[in-house]
């Protein structure tokens, strides 16, 4: 009896010390910026006018190099809203 309750409050503290397994399961695991600049391969062409960037399976033209170097600093900046923002534009545009 006396092991099983040892036992037992060496696991209640396991959970308590461990924020996987306590009550910090509930909180979102969010990744950090350069890890999600790591998720998709970027490329840049430049054109007689403008240039392509591709973002992983996504292209987008861009009629100016300054615009493409724009959207491409604010994404670098800010990769979750950038990526929000030109997902909403790839579905207006279906």
């Amino acid at each position: 009896m006396y092991t099983e309750t040892t036992t037992l409050l060496a696991q209640e503290q396991v959970y308590a010390d461990n924020p996987i397994m306590g009550e910090e399961v509930d909180k979102e695991w969010t990744p950090t910026r350069a890890e999600l600049l790591r998720e998709y391969v970027i490329q840049i062409e430049f054109l007689s006018v403008g240039c392509v960037i591709k973002v992983g399976c996504k292209t987008i033209p861009f009629t100016t190099i300054a615009e493409g170097m724009a959207e491409l600093n604010a994404y670098v900046g800010n990769p979750v809203n950038t990526k929000q923002k030109w997902e909403k534009i790839f579905k207006e545009n279906k």
